[in-house]
């Protein structure tokens, strides 16, 4: 057991606005964390150095959580695969470094299971990264999330600094991104289910063939896991973190239905891509240390679309 990261010290959240973020920020207020430091896109461009360098040296943050990168679905990341290596890349690159100048204690990074080859060996343990091809459909996100995992495990290796890494397996729950042009497949399910509902569509038409698999972890989970690894992880490697239960996306897509919309019905357009056949993670190096998730993925669901619902009304979320 390692020791615990101090409650009063300043945190940085790099990221806070977004799925992830957000619900680090909720789980470090609940925990009572008293020193909790953000900043929008418009306060810090983090992808230039000398802007990310000032920053740190005006708040010194001893701990910093990174999970800032720009994100999206199969859509966003085949047709802006340069939006997506570099503005990640250079994100990764000035938070980083500007914590190794500065001496940050501890930092978490956190990837994603993309960075997993294609046809990688299920459940995916976490040696099996570089071990063979990436998904073409998302490439250049794999490989800036790559370099993230090679970054911190360098500075380690070079400098002795505290950098961890974990990759989170596919994520969803309040917050997410519900444009249907560059969401990923969860929230973009719910916004068709409920627009086919609102308009009395009876046919709702989903992307490939429903039959990949894919495993989903809510946000808030996820948002324990990154403090608990904070509190408890300090190696090299980094480390799944997921369910370790997938279902197809024709199961998805069935609970989603009969959530939002029980008397519509599924058809695939079978000429959009499925993406990687099967994307579960091996959980079993997390697991060890004494975490696991908690919300049931029909609950984290329900509680999602009550959000999704929330949101509509307050203007957060547009049709």
């Amino acid at each position: 057991m390692k020791d615990m990261i101090d409650r009063s010290a300043p945190v940085f959240i790099a990221g806070h606005r977004g799925l992830v973020g957000s619900a680090i920020l909720r789980r470090l207020e609940k925990e009572g964390f008293t020193n909790l430091l953000t900043a929008t896109r418009e306060e810090l461009d983090l992808r230039r150095q000398s802007s990310v360098d000032e920053w740190f040296n005006e708040h010194q943050p001893q701990y910093v959580f990174l999970v800032a990168g720009t994100v999206g679905g199969i859509g966003a990341n085949s047709t802006r695969p340069a939006d997506f290596i570099y503005d990640n890349l250079m994100i990764h690159g000035t938070v980083v470094h500007a914590s190794h100048q500065m001496r940050v204690e501890k930092l978490l990074y956190l990837g994603s299971s993309c960075i997993y080859p294609r046809l990688a060996n299920q459940p995916m343990k976490e040696n099996e990264l570089l071990s063979g091809q990436l998904e073409p459909t998302n490439e250049g996100y794999a490989i800036a999330k790559i370099a993230g995992i090679k970054l911190c495990e360098s500075y380690r290796r070079q400098h002795g600094c505290d950098f961890i890494s974990a990759m989170p397996t596919n994520l969803y729950g309040p917050g997410d991104n519900f444009d249907l042009d560059d969401s990923h497949v969860l929230p973009a399910l719910i916004r068709r289910f409920h627009e086919a509902k609102i308009s009395d569509q009876k046919e709702v038409e989903i992307w490939g063939t429903g039959s990949a698999y894919r495993e989903f972890l809510h946000v808030d989970d996820l948002a324990d896991a990154c403090l608990f690894l904070m509190d408890n992880y300090s190696e090299s490697e980094h480390i799944n973190v997921g369910t370790g239960k997938d279902s197809s996306i024709a199961d998805l897509a069935e609970r989603i239905r009969d959530l939002v919309h029980p008397e519509a019905t599924i058809s695939f357009d079978t000429s959009k891509p499925d993406g990687m056949p099967r994307k579960v993670l091996d959980v079993s190096k997390l697991k060890n240390l004494g975490w696991e998730s908690k919300i049931p993925l029909n609950e984290g669901l329900a509680s999602t679309y009550d959000w999704y619902l929330s949101a509509i009304e307050t203007g957060q979320v547009r049709l």
